[in-house]
């Protein structure tokens, strides 16, 4: 069975969080909450805020247990762009990105 947690419009570059997602895949939902909690990444608080979103989901829909919950899948998806800009040397302007995310994480129990 997959449970699924979204959290969007996070104002962080996907690109600074992808690392960070990448390292808790496979890996039991218990121990990777334990990795975010002492990693220093700013990413890892939001991502630990959504798989900690994912495992109450668990809990309370389909009544299963942490210990046998996995991270299938956690994602960084690029959100929306606000777009700034900042005038420079005569006059000329020179525009600003800043980028949002969207982060999904997918847990699965085991079985199926």
């Amino acid at each position: 069975m997959k449970i699924q947690a979204l959290t969007k419009y996070i104002r962080m570059a996907p690109r600074k969080a992808h690392d960070v997602a990448r390292t808790i895949q496979g890996r039991s939902a218990s121990e990777a909450l334990t990795l975010l909690q002492f990693s220093e990444r700013k990413a890892s608080g939001q991502i630990r805020k959504t798989l900690r979103s994912a495992i109450a989901n668990a809990e309370h829909n389909h009544n299963l247990a942490v210990e046998d919950l996995r991270v299938d899948l956690a994602v960084i998806e690029e959100g929306p762009r606000m777009r700034r800009g900042w005038y420079g040397a005569r006059g000329q302007f020179k525009p600003i990105v800043k980028r949002m995310s969207h982060v999904r994480v997918v847990l699965s129990d085991g079985k199926a």
